[in-house]
């Protein structure tokens, strides 16, 4: 395959696979939890549901001083990590004019130096988070491959698109295509592994939430 058939491919039907598999993968996986209905709750409230669900979606978003003493680096890495990430997807303006393509709205992007910076703290922090998990006894017992896969198709974006942007390695159309097939990856991986928590992590903190609520405990 030609560098050209390359690019065009993975722009063309494989980028378009690719968003059907994700699609296809969120819907099922939300179906699965949503059909599995719960009992209904015959106890008298003594609380507000919808309170204790809200409140728990803020107070699980910010660890106590227990949990962030005795965690600080994975707490710390892990809000760097997602922060630049979520900067790097929506605030670089090339990505801004591919969503647009897309919806057909646009908002406004942050300098490219500083989306660029904060691209290169995300891998740097990602490498170190690895880092950490293998060189503990513990969390690389517990380290899965479906973990180590998970990082892969994370970073992987992270390293083509910085590679892309800085014109590094290969020609300016493979870098492209490489970047594209990077988050291609990530798309078909996504709705079958832990990346799924992107969707469900609001969920699951506010239907716990709302369950202390009901019965009138702080969460």
């Amino acid at each position: 395959m030609s560098e050209i058939e390359f690019v065009s491919w993975v722009r063309g039907p494989g980028f378009q696979l690719a968003v059907i598999i994700f699609v296809a993968g969120v819907i099922i996986r939300l179906l699965e939890i949503f059909l599995l209905g719960r009992k209904a709750n015959l106890a008298e409230a003594r609380g507000s549901a919808m309170q204790g669900g809200l409140r728990t979606i803020f107070t699980r978003s910010i660890p106590d001083k227990g949990t962030l003493k005795k965690s600080s680096f994975k707490i710390v890495s892990g809000y760097i990590f997602h922060f630049g990430l979520l900067v790097t997807i929506f605030f670089y303006t090339p990505h801004i004019l591919f969503f647009k393509d897309i919806f057909g709205f646009s908002w406004p992007a942050l300098p490219s130096a500083m989306v660029d910076a904060l691209a290169m703290i995300s891998i740097i922090t990602l490498f170190a988070i690895l880092f950490d998990r293998l060189r503990n006894p513990v969390t690389r017992f517990l380290t899965t491959p479906q973990d180590l896969l998970v990082w892969f198709v994370t970073i992987f974006p992270l390293i083509t698109g910085y590679m892309a942007f800085h014109r590094t390695g290969l020609s300016a159309p493979s870098l492209l295509g490489l970047h594209l097939l990077s988050i291609e990856l990530l798309l078909v991986v996504f709705p079958f592994t832990k990346l799924m928590h992107a969707f469900t992590l609001i969920m699951a903190r506010w239907y716990n939430g709302a369950v202390s609520g009901y019965k009138g405990v702080a969460s």
